[in-house]
């Protein structure tokens, strides 16, 4: 129990079943007088010790001194023995008779031979059965350990052999009981006042004082009474000391239950402890409940309260599940494990029985393993801040909810976006926004109010950046914010900011000033906003991490999917209260992007990743489990906010997509059919372990796009070969550029779209060309934008996302990939707000190679993103072996 228990529920401890009644034997009194003789008597003298710390030499100095008086603050008590011999002149002495050497001892003293023979045989039971033996007095036995119950018939052994029991001074008296009890009494002098529990000792019927009082090894008890005479008084138990009875000895201050608890203490506590300890009221100022038998049923209907309490990690509140049938209060543990287990029902403290068969208990299962899951360390059961949707379904079950104030406040509005306050925008804006930026504005400033990190996934074009831009403004802090974005899209944050925030200062990173915290810090002194790359971020993470942020903005936050990444690690460990993620594009391959995501801005949303991927990647991939879908979307559906195009901008023009087909001209269809052939037979062994043999298997796959595209792009040597993928696009581009529209060509392969540079090149055709390696990427699109060139050649990595191109209308992909999502980015940067045209995109598919196939396998992906964040469809999500071998079928 917690330090904060009241002291009359922290009395007694679990218990052990009572056991049967033990050994009883009768009383003994002192020894009696010495016989005359030759030969020495013995005997055992008693002495209560105080144990005291060891010194600093362990093998010098006591560990252990004789208690004269109680004194306050004592530590803890022994009742030690050691043999003892009787000297000429009538005194008890030590001589040099001890434990260790009682075999060398026996002629040497001229000892009594039967009082020898005891004296050893006790030495030998002790040391039988005893524990580790780990005491530095080698002279003493101490009898709270002494393990065997064959203690007590030695004990009288004793006095029929004369052995005498002594004490350090003639004035001690020893005296062996036949029966020690212990027990609780309660009282009450006032019904309206408290239950007083008190602890009380009996041997053969009367009191004895518990101040000085041990257990001998759970199968006796001792007490000693100091004056004149000191008296030691020992006695056996009636059977084996249950936990409550032995923590009930040397319990000299009586347990206090406050009047409005006695009705619990009665109905709860008592029926389970009278089990194991007696419970009387000798004033008869309390009248005890009848116990309820065995196998009694409860019908009473089970009252559920669920409570949050807030812990010191911010983002985590402790679970507390309280279930009372009746008067009784089941424990959670108990209860816990009878659910995990399967039982049927549970037994409870006063022996009757609860059952378990209801949907309401497997319901609270479902959610206390979810819950469970969230935090793996062993904290006890735990909810996040960002659990709102759980929350709920644990509002619905429970009778009554008692949240934490910090609690109700954040999940309030997150259960129901509808109840987000719209926020006026701040007048550092310069910016009309449309209505689903302004809500979307509002609910930024929601999360920032209350501390929580989300993911604003707006469709590609729809102001995300001017939306973030206003919540910054709203937000301005003595701290500044860190944006993270592609190096690409770095001076775009600047620019964007000159346009709509003018009054925010803002200021980019560059690598020079990255190299040393001192740097960075001057960087980041009274600025509003510091935006810096991925790539310098994640190299120089140990100066951003020294630095105060008031927020963390990842833009294009599909860069830390990873998590086993740099980057990833980086944005997940920067110590910032406010985190939030910028992507049009959350999910792109898998549902283990959407969980990278949350495990930075929303730490606890969900559990690990194997947690998740149990949950939820596993069963929604296989179909199998529509609930998992379902369950899926209503818990990250808080906390990330998408909108299409087609939904919020009705005005944008119509976008228009055809998929041309392009057969392969009979030279490059041969050359492609031959190099199949040789790769399918490769790849077929290799694909069973896709993990080990990635690698190849990819580089054949990329092998057979490339030779979808152009012959020349796999050797040289096929430069004769046409492309005629490349002879289909200028048929088109012809047109396009006669009637005065502007195209952007994309491709995955830079070395494809240097091909149709040449070709442009030598039909005089001005354009522009943009890939990874480009320097001045600013001059090459503001020379796009402004000028007449009427066509932009870009790689679709390096061009998929950061730009504005509504100045083109045509849209041609060279080559399709798998996913979706960075084609649809692709797209995007010319159908979005501003495009005045329709806007005709083109995906250029080459008939009988990998490409019809990769487009099949492109329908999945993009079933994948709709179903989590759309619609309801279900989905494949992965690249499987089985995709593979289907990209590899004639």
């Amino acid at each position: 129990m917690s330090e904060g228990t009241p002291a009359w529920k922290r009395l007694v401890l679990p218990g052990e079943p009572p056991a049967s009644a033990g050994l009883r034997i009768g009383n003994f009194g002192q020894p009696r007088p010495l016989a005359t003789g030759l030969k020495v008597p013995m005997g055992l003298q008693f002495e209560l010790r105080e144990q005291t710390p060891r010194t600093n030499d362990r093998w010098r100095g006591p560990t252990a001194k004789p208690v004269k008086a109680l004194v306050a603050g004592h530590g803890d008590y022994r009742l030690g023995v050691r043999p003892v011999i009787h000297n000429a002149q009538g005194n008890w002495v030590r001589s040099n008779v001890t434990w260790s050497h009682l075999t060398f001892q026996l002629n040497r003293f001229n000892l009594d031979p039967e009082h020898h023979r005891w004296i050893s045989q006790f030495a030998a039971l002790y040391k039988a059965v005893r524990e580790v033996y780990t005491s530095q007095e080698t002279d003493w036995i101490y009898l709270d350990n002494f393990t065997s119950p064959l203690l007590w018939p030695l004990l009288r052994e004793a006095e029929q052999l004369g052995i005498g029991f002594v004490g350090n001074k003639k004035d001690v008296v020893v005296r062996i009981g036949s029966l020690a009890e212990i027990s609780l009494d309660a009282s009450q002098t006032d019904a309206a006042g408290p239950l007083l529990l008190q602890s009380r000792l009996q041997i053969d019927g009367v009191d004895h004082p518990l101040e000085a009082a041990g257990v001998i090894a759970g199968h006796g008890i001792y007490s000693v009474r100091f004056g004149t005479p000191t008296v030691f008084t020992l006695a056996p138990a009636a059977g084996p000391l249950s936990g409550e009875q032995r923590h009930l000895v040397g319990q000299v201050e009586a347990a206090s239950v406050p009047a409005e608890d006695t009705v619990e203490f009665l109905g709860t506590v008592y029926p389970a402890l009278q089990r194991t300890v007696a419970v009387t009221s000798m004033d008869s100022s309390v009248r005890f409940p009848a116990v309820m038998p065995d196998d009694f049923e409860r019908t009473e209907t089970p009252h559920l309260v669920i409570t949050t309490v807030e812990t010191d990690q911010r983002d985590w509140f402790d679970l507390g599940v309280i279930v009372t049938v009746g008067t009784i209060t089941v424990p959670f543990g108990p209860l816990f494990k009878a659910l995990a287990k399967g039982q049927t029902r549970l037994k409870l403290v006063d022996n009757s029985y609860l059952s378990l068969q209801s949907p309401e208990f497997e319901q609270l299962h479902e959610l206390i393993n979810e819950a469970r899951a969230l935090h793996e360390w062993e904290t006890g059961l735990r909810i996040s801040r960002y659990q709102a949707s759980l929350w709920s379904d644990f509002e619905d079950l429970a009778d009554e909810t008692v949240p934490a104030v910090s609690w109700r406040a954040a999940a309030a509005g997150l259960k129901d976006l509808t109840g987000i306050d719209l926020v006026d925008l701040p007048a550092g804006v310069n910016a009309t926004l449309r209505p689903y930026q302004q809500e979307g504005f509002a609910w930024l400033a929601f999360l920032w109010k209350h501390q929580l990190g989300g993911v604003l996934a707006d469709d590609m074009g729809l102001g995300k950046t001017l939306q973030t831009l206003a919540l910054l403004v709203h937000a301005r802090d003595s701290r500044p914010f860190l944006v993270v974005a592609p190096t690409s899209v770095v001076m775009n944050w600047l620019n964007e900011a000159t346009r709509f925030a003018p009054g925010l200062r803002i200021r980019t990173v560059t690598a020079t000033e990255a190299k040393s915290r001192t740097q960075l810090a001057d960087a980041a002194a009274d600025v509003d906003v510091l935006v810096t790359s991925y790539a310098l971020f994640r190299l120089d993470f140990d100066a951003y991490q020294a630095l105060n942020w008031a927020g963390l903005i990842l833009d294009e936050a599909q860069f830390v999917k990873n998590r086993t990444s740099r980057a990833y690690a980086c944005a997940k460990e920067l110590n910032t209260p406010f985190k939030l993620a910028i992507t049009g594009t959350p999910l792109e391959n898998n549902l283990m992007d959407l969980w990278s995501l949350f495990s930075i801005v929303a730490p606890g949303l969900f559990a690990s990743a194997r947690k998740f991927t149990e949950n939820y990647v596993r069963p929604v991939t296989l179909g199998s489990s529509p609930e998992r879908l379902a369950k899926l979307r209503r818990r990250i559906r808080p906390l990330i906010l998408r909108r299409t195009k087609e939904v919020v901008a009705r005005d944008l023009p119509p976008k228009q997509e055809q998929e041309v087909q392009i057969a392969l001209n009979p030279a490059h269809q041969k050359l492609y059919d031959t190099f199949l052939q040789r790769e399918r037979q490769k790849l077929y062994g290799l694909i069973e372990d896709l993990d080990k043999n990635r690698f190849i298997i990819f580089r054949s796959l990329t092998l057979l796009r490339l030779l979808s595209l152009d012959a020349s792009l796999v050797d040289q040597k096929y430069s004769g070969v046409r492309s005629s993928k490349l002879d289909a696009l200028f048929e088109q581009l012809d047109d396009v550029i006669a009637e005065g529209h502007k195209a952007l060509i994309f491709s995955q392969f830079t070395s494809f779209l240097k091909l149709a540079a040449a070709r442009l090149d030598a039909l005089g055709v001005p354009y522009c060309y943009l890939d990874g390696s480009t320097l001045r990427r600013s001059e090459v699109i503001d020379r796009f934008k402004s000028g007449a060139t009427p066509v932009f050649l870009i790689s679709l990595k390096a061009g998929g996302f950061g730009l504005n191109l509504t100045e083109a209308d045509y849209v041609f992909l060279l080559d399709p990939w798998w996913n979706p999502a960075t084609e649809a980015q692709a797209v995007d940067r010319t159908h979005r707000i501003g495009q005045t045209r329709n806007v005709m995109v083109y995906r250029m598919v080459a008939t009988g190679t990998i490409e019809e196939k990769v487009m099949a396998l492109k329908a999945q992906k993009a079933q994948l993103f709709s179903a989590v964040l759309d619609d309801d469809a279900l989905f494949s999500t992965a690249l499987t072996a089985d995709d593979i071998r289907g990209l590899l079928e004639p």
